[in-house]
This record gives C-alpha cells, structure tokens and sequence, in this order.
C-alpha cells in the first residue's frame, strides 16, 4: 500500500466530509435540501451537473471501451456530446422556468402539476421508475469505487466497496443538495484535470500523436477506425436520447438560480463535457500503445482498470493520489446524486403524498436522509458481485431512465396537447421495453435497448393523447 497515496485519498475525503457538514448547517427545509433554495450559479451549475453525469464510467468504463474495441468504440462519445448539447438547448431553461411556477420540488411534482393529476399515478409511477433504475445506476458506482480501492490499496473488494459507500452515503445524508453540488463542483475539476494529465503525459512520452498513431495502425488497423456494426454504432450514437430523461442531470437545471443564466451554464458544461470525453478516449487508446510498449498489456477482464494502471505506473505516489482521487470524485459525484434524487421520490413524491400529507419540513429532511441510507444498502447488495462491470450497469440505468422520462420531459415542455394519460403510457411504454429488451439477443435485438425503447414511448404519447386530448392549463415554452 502507498502510504503517499493513502494520504492523498484521506485529505481528499476528509475534504468532502467537511463540505457536507457545513451544507448541513444551512439546509433549513426541503427546498434547501432537495434544491439548494435554487441558488446555484452557473459555474457550479455547469460543473455540478457534469460531475452528476459523468461517473465512474468515464474514468473507468469508458477508457476501458476504447481499450477494448479503439476507435469503433468513439460513437458513445459523439452521442454523449449531441445528446448533452440539446438538453441544455431544449429543456434547461423552460425545465427551470416551469418548475419554478408550479413550485415543483421534482420531476414527479412537476409531471403532476403540469397533467393536473388528481390520481396521482403519475407520481407514483415515476417514482418507482426512479427507485428501480436508480438502484442499478448507484451499484455500478458502488463497484467502480470498489475496483478503485481494490486495485490502489490491495484491500479485498468488500472492504473496498464497505468503505466507498460509508463516505458517500454520509455526506449526502448529511448536507443534500448543497453539499452534492458544492463537492460536484469540486469534484468535476479533479475529473477534468485527470482526464487532461494522463493522456498529455503518454503522448509525450511515445513521441507525440503521429508517432502514436502509426504504433497503434502497425498493432492492429481495427483500432484507428469509426468503422463497426451498423446496429452497434446506431446504439453508440442512441446514448445521447438518454439525457433528456436523468432525473439527477435535469434536477441541476431547475436549481439553477435564474433562467438567464442557463446559456453560461451550457457554455461551461459543454467544454468541460468535451475535453473531459476527450480526455477518456485518449486514456484508452493511447494506453493500447504504451501498455504494450512496456510489455504490460491488460487482459480483457481488466480493461475497465486502465486508468488506475497507467496513473500508477507513470505518476509518482503523490501525484498518482491526486489523479487516482479523481476516479473517486466521479463515483461519488454520482452516486450522491442519485441517492439524493431517489430520496425525493420517497419522501416527497411516496411518504409526503400517501402517508403523511401534513408532514413538515423538518420531518421530510429526516426522512430524506434516512431513505438515503436504505436505497444505499440496496446498491450495495447488487453491488457485491465482484463480476460486475460498470459500463453494463451504467448502459441498463441510464436506458432505463432515458426511455422512461425523456420523451414524456420533451413532449410535456413543448406540446400542449399531451395528456395526463399519454405520459402515463409514453413513460411505462419506455420502461417495460427497456427492461424486456435487455432480455433479448440477436438480430434487432443487437440494438441498444434506448434506442427503441425512446422511439416506442414517443409513439404512445402522441397516440394516447390524441385518444384522450383535452385542455391544459400549463403553457407550453
């Protein structure tokens, strides 16, 4: 064990903690809780909801891809970025806007106001869509914070995934929404900064890009190419479809402290999305090389450990703490994110409205926290497969919510005539096809689950509403 890099990971943990207890002291209600009092600016913003999208995939998973696969695997990427653009484009601004004039905490208020959904079905629906995909999302942080702690320190895989699930549960319990943003925004530079260090110090080393280039054409030409499947290029591509329904991503635009600031915000977000995915893809390919240069090249069952490798062969401890914390600040930046959006959907959106209507403020924060440690437990739990991988865990969850929410977040913003129940078919039509695509191989069913799945739910909004048309009082943006 490396006693600099130890050091290193514990002030940077300590670090965290201390931000969460200073949020601690001025959450005051829910609204603080759940949204920071919508008073994030558009630095934090940007960066916040960076970090919250980005996990432990895009140090670990990601690179791991393009390890595997080169160039062929870059679609992800491409998509990412679209994808990304056109949710702060379409849906940040008139997302916070209406929001704020319905007094809507979450995604599920917000679906309940706008449909006037007297029923409330909405609202549990959406909920249990959260609580389901979320529990999968949170567990492939769980295992990335494992394989980190488990490759640096040479702990066994359970003590490393007990640790990293005692720290991030304890600060998102502790400080919410404002120590989730505040260590977001801390946590996206470190990301940043990793993913910008590594591959700047490889190329150097192997000569610079051309020289780079033509090792990695003369080991395998396969690894310079776009070229692959259409069904699995298509699927790359369809990761982008994905953004319009993360409820962690979208809750960042209604926090946002005024509507105006949204176009910064997006200039932000998105330089620091494409240097960071950048940054990534470069960890991989360039890693192809200069593992294989020093007679070191991973197995494949180890690719998605790429990253830790090469920091720790390149770096000297001290360093290697620093770029290694970043891994730990993409699992956490996530994780604390999703816990918190699933406490949400638990204390506002199921024990507020069906168990305690006159519940106060005080109350839900207490119940919010204490959700927090019980969705957590149930991460954990998946998590204990030391099999897992996290780009397939993160593919299933971000489909899952992607098909889901997104086409029912889309329509909702910019057609009026969509109706209570067209979200109620578009958003069970997107999660039943998620979780029954999954099951199926061969042929069509290559094709990643979001892609059809989005298709499918857009289709059954527009039908189920024109069956079911009537007036609205929510404006359209």
């Amino acid at each position: 064990m490396s006693i600099p890099t130890l050091v290193t990971f514990c002030v940077y943990i300590a670090g965290m903690l201390a931000i969460g207890f200073f949020a601690w002291r001025v959450t005051g209600n829910l609204d603080d809780y759940l949204l920071g009092g919508r008073r994030l600016g558009p630095t934090v913003t940007a960066l916040s909801a960076g970090a919250s999208d980005m996990s432990g995939w895009l140090l670990l998973g990601l690179p791991g891809a393009i390890y595997l696969s080169g160039m062929s695997a870059s679609w992800i990427v491409i998509g990412l970025i679209v994808g990304a653009f056109f949710n702060w484009t379409l849906v940040a601004r008139p997302l916070r806007e209406q929001t704020e004039a319905f007094g809507a905490l979450t995604l599920p208020d917000y679906f309940e106001a706008r449909f006037e959904d007297r029923s409330r079905l909405l609202r549990l629906l959406s909920a249990a869509c959260i609580l389901t995909f979320f529990t999968f999302y949170a567990a492939s942080g769980m295992v990335a914070g494992a394989t980190l702690f488990a490759s640096t320190f040479e702990l066994s895989y359970l003590t490393s995934l007990i640790i990293g699930a005692t720290v991030i549960v304890s600060y998102t319990a502790i400080g919410g929404f404002l120590a989730v943003s505040w260590t977001d925004f801390v946590q996206g530079t470190m990301m940043f900064l990793a993913l910008t260090i590594v591959p700047v110090a490889m190329l150097v080393d192997l000569g610079g890009p051309a020289a780079t280039l033509d090792a990695l054409e003369s080991m395998d030409p396969a690894y310079v190419t776009m070229a692959g499947s259409a069904s699995g290029t298509l699927g790359l591509l369809a990761w982008g479809l994905g953004y319009f329904g993360q409820p962690h991503i979208l809750v960042r635009f209604m926090a946002i402290a005024a509507p105006q600031e949204v176009p910064r915000a997006r200039a932000i977000g998105m330089t620091w999305m494409i240097f960071s995915t950048l940054g990534a893809l470069g960890v991989g390919l360039i890693g192809i090389v200069w593992l294989a240069e020093r007679g070191a090249p991973l197995a494949d069952a180890d690719s998605e450990t790429v990253f830790i490798v090469l920091t720790q062969m390149i770096f000297n401890p001290w360093i290697a703490g620093f770029l290694l914390a970043g891994i730990l600040a993409a699992v956490m930046s996530t994780i604390d994110s999703q816990l918190l959006v699933s406490s949400s959907a638990l204390s506002e959106d199921f024990y507020k409205t069906w168990l305690r209507p006159g519940a106060s403020q005080s109350e839900l924060v207490i119940v919010g926290r204490i959700t927090v440690l019980a969705i957590a437990l149930v991460a954990f739990a998946i998590a204990l497969d030391p099999q897992s991988k996290v780009l397939g865990l993160v593919s299933y969850a971000w489909a899952g919510l992607g098909a889901s929410f997104g086409p029912v977040v889309l329509l909702s913003l910019y057609w009026r005539s969509m109706t209570r129940d067209g979200a109620l078919a578009g958003m069970l039509t997107g999660a039943v096809t998620v979780i029954f695509w999954k099951q199926l191989e061969g042929g069509l069913f290559d094709v990643y689950e979001l892609l059809p799945a989005f298709g499918f739910a857009c289709i059954a909004i527009v039908l189920v509403s024109l069956a079911t048309r009537r007036s609205s009082s929510a404006q359209p943006y």
